[in-house]
């Protein structure tokens, strides 16, 4: 066996919403341990989101996290002296974590707003199906068609 197994950390759910996955955006919102203001970012973001849509912000941000998430993905594979992008599935945990990190990537690439606004924005975009997260997606999606060829490699 070449690495250690993963330890599965339980993590609290957020105390406003009482939910695992926005505690878990959140940790990857913080930046510099800074936890208090990442939560406060959040929050506002989906308070411009109630406003907005007049629905539930949580309902929205699950909404918008499925459809950020990848189906399918390229690892890079080496076999005989060549490299081949071989497409694979990605699994449940991966996609939450692929999309969330997108998602927080694409609302700080957006200059000249607050990030509570820009993070609201590409919410609501990715409930569309736009939007730079949901263009990632696609692209990596893309990727993965055009190698199918190599799909015979996967083991």
């Amino acid at each position: 066996m070449r690495r250690k197994k993963k330890v599965d950390r339980p993590i609290a759910p957020d105390p406003l919403y009482n939910d695992e996955l926005i505690a878990k955006f959140i940790n990857y919102l913080m930046v510099s341990g800074k936890k208090t203001t990442a939560r406060r970012v959040f929050y506002a973001a989906m308070e411009i989101i109630k406003t907005k849509t007049k629905k539930d912000p949580v309902v929205i941000f699950h909404d918008a996290i499925n459809n950020i998430a990848p189906r399918v993905e390229v690892i890079s594979r080496r076999i005989g002296g060549a490299h081949y992008q071989i497409p694979k599935e990605v699994s449940g945990e991966r996609k939450n974590t692929l999309a969330i990190r997108w998602l927080v990537q694409a609302s700080r690439k957006a200059k000249g707003k607050p990030i509570s606004e820009k993070l609201s924005n590409e919410i609501l975009a990715a409930i569309n199906h736009e939007g730079e997260a949901i263009k990632k997606k696609k692209d990596i999606e893309r990727m993965a068609d055009a190698n199918r060829a190599f799909a015979h490699f996967a083991w």
